[in-house]
C-alpha cells in the first residue's frame, strides 16, 4: 500500500504492493449499534479495502444529529466495506450499496456477517454495481437519501460524481459526503465548483482534528 498526502492520513494508492491476502476485522459501536466489518488488503480493492475515518465520522453525524433513516430508500456510492450503508440498515432503511464490480463480493460478505438475529428491521441491504457517469440512468430517482464517505479523491470522477448524485436526486432526494478535505486531491474544488454548480451544499460538520467536512447537498430546483 502506497500513501500521498500527509504521514498521519495514509491514502492508499495500489494494494498490490500486498503478496498475500490477509483480512483484519473490527467491531465498530455505532448509533447502539454493533458492526463487525471485515478490511480485505491485497485483493486489488484498493481504496475499497479498508474502513475510512470519514465513513465513521459519517455514521457517528446519524448518532449526534436527528437525521431519520427508518423507513427510508437510502443508496450509498462508493460502499467500500458497506460500513455506512449496513449501519443505515440496521437503523431501519431501505438500503442499495453500491460500488464497482470487483468490491462487491467483499461489500457482500460483510451485509452477510451483520445481519441481526432478529433480520432486517426493514429489507436486507441489496448490493449493485454502479460506475459513475456510466451506469447511472439504470438506477431510479426516487431515493430519500444518498450517501458518499470520501469518494472525493479523484479530479477526474469529480463531474461523474455530480451527473451521478444529479439523476439519482432530482425527485428531491437529500445527500450527505462526509469527506477527508485533502489539499492534494483538491476536495475542496469538488464541493465549491463541481457540486455547487448543481447542488444547493451547506457545510453540517467539521472536525478539525481530522480534517474531515460533512456536507449536506440538494439538488438546485432549475436543474
Amino acid at each position: 500500500m502506497t500513501s500521498s498526502g500527509h504521514e498521519d492520513d495514509p491514502f492508499p494508492v495500489d494494494d498490490r504492493l500486498f503478496s498475500d491476502t490477509f483480512s483484519q476485522d473490527t467491531v465498530y459501536s455505532l448509533v447502539g449499534e454493533e458492526l463487525r466489518i471485515r478490511q480485505l488488503f491485497g485483493a486489488n480493492l484498493g481504496v475499497a479495502a479498508r474502513v475510512w475515518e470519514a465513513a465513521l465520522h459519517l455514521c457517528r453525524y446519524f448518532e449526534e444529529k436527528p437525521v431519520q433513516l427508518t423507513g427510508k430508500r437510502v443508496i450509498e456510492l462508493g460502499a467500500g466495506t458497506g460500513v455506512v450503508g449496513i449501519l443505515a440498515a440496521r437503523l431501519g432503511a431501505d438500503v442499495t450499496l453500491t460500488d464497482l464490480p470487483m468490491a462487491l463480493p467483499h461489500l457482500e460478505a460483510n451485509v452477510s456477517a451483520n445481519r441481526p438475529c432478529g433480520g432486517w428491521p426493514s429489507f436486507p441491504p441489496a448490493v449493485r454495481p454502479l460506475s459513475w457517469g456510466e451506469d447511472h440512468m439504470n438506477f431510479p430517482s426516487d431515493w430519500d437519501l444518498a450517501l458518499c464517505a470520501d469518494i472525493i479523491y479523484l479530479p477526474e470522477t469529480y463531474p461523474l460524481v455530480v451527473e451521478t448524485l444529479a439523476h439519482l436526486c432530482k425527485n428531491g432526494a437529500f445527500v450527505y459526503l462526509s469527506s477527508k478535505m485533502r489539499k492534494e486531491h483538491q476536495t475542496h474544488v469538488f464541493y465549491e465548483e463541481h457540486l455547487a454548480s448543481r447542488f444547493n451544499v451547506a457545510l453540517v460538520h467539521r472536525d478539525d482534528k481530522q480534517n474531515n467536512n460533512i456536507y449536506r447537498a440538494s439538488l438546485k430546483t432549475d436543474q
